[in-house]
């Protein structure tokens, strides 16, 4: 990997070179976790090792180590840092882990992103991130149908018949992946509340006041070429995508509107993994 040394820039520049990136900022343990999730880094991300220390860029052709200059000490006396958001630097309070279980019982969980989005969103890499954030251990991917693969297929195979799908809380919303893509556009009971990654109700809060979930998909879990915000790259008014009302209690309802919209996009834990 070739390092790209930010110290060759004028001091100000440098510091204007982190600022732009500082929305797109996630860890991994080291490099090898790095390096197995490249496919859910967008380029420009930057990426912290927290077992070296080590600050990488996600380029067109793989990755670029930064060259960081001499340490800084922190006083003894000052507060803890601040955790990294995908908004930059903010003050997040400390998540435990949510367990993968159900009452006792293996459980994938689904789970919203944190705001309403338009049809232009790199959804895959939000939900990795936004997981990641609060603690969560697995691989979240995006509710929606891509160009590459049916929603159906998001769940790895062997998880799709005997695992529940669950909120945030281990409330039950389908018995198993599967039954979501029967046919009856994913009927849900609409008292078992759909979660954020930041534990908020999005059926009642004003966070997202269009309570309408993107999908761009059939109601067996198939891509709509048509109908889905061009492969999720536009938010152009005149484009459309698929979605769903939240009133309607189903995840698949049919109906069709701009992509200019920022509705409500789920993610879903694609393969069980047990905890540690």
């Amino acid at each position: 990997m070739e390092k790209l040394d930010l110290l060759a820039h004028p001091a100000h520049q440098a510091h204007q070179d982190l600022l732009q990136y500082m929305a797109q900022v996630t860890t991994f343990h080291n490099i090898e976790g790095m390096l197995e999730k490249v496919h859910l880094v967008a380029e420009g991300t930057l990426i912290y090792l927290s077992e070296t220390s080590e600050v990488y860029i996600r380029v067109r052709n793989g990755w670029r180590k930064l060259q960081l200059g001499e340490l800084i000490p922190i006083p003894a006396d000052s507060l803890p840092p601040p955790a990294l958001s995908s908004h930059g630097f903010q003050s997040l309070p400390a998540r435990s882990p949510v367990p993968n279980m159900n009452n006792g019982k293996p459980a994938l969980h689904l789970v919203a992103l944190n705001l309403p989005f338009s049809g232009d969103i790199r959804a895959d890499f939000q939900c990795f991130q936004q997981a990641q954030l609060a603690g969560l251990t697995s691989t979240y991917r995006a509710f929606l149908s891509s160009h590459l693969q049916d929603l159906a297929t998001v769940v790895r195979k062997t998880d799709r018949y005997h695992l529940p799908i669950v909120n945030l809380k281990g409330e039950t919303l389908f018995s198993n992946w599967n039954s979501i893509f029967n046919g009856n556009g994913g009927q849900f009971n609409i008292h078992v509340p759909i979660y954020s990654f930041d534990g908020r109700n999005v059926m009642t809060d004003p966070s997202w006041p269009q309570k309408v979930i993107w999908h761009g998909s059939t109601t067996n879990g198939i891509r709509l070429v048509s109908n889905y915000c061009e492969a999720w790259h536009t938010a152009d008014i005149g484009a459309m995508g698929q979605a769903s009302p939240l009133k309607t209690g189903k995840l698949l309802d049919q109906k069709v509107y701009s992509c200019s919209n920022k509705f409500i996009v789920l993610c879903i834990e694609n393969s069980f993994v047990s905890d540690p």
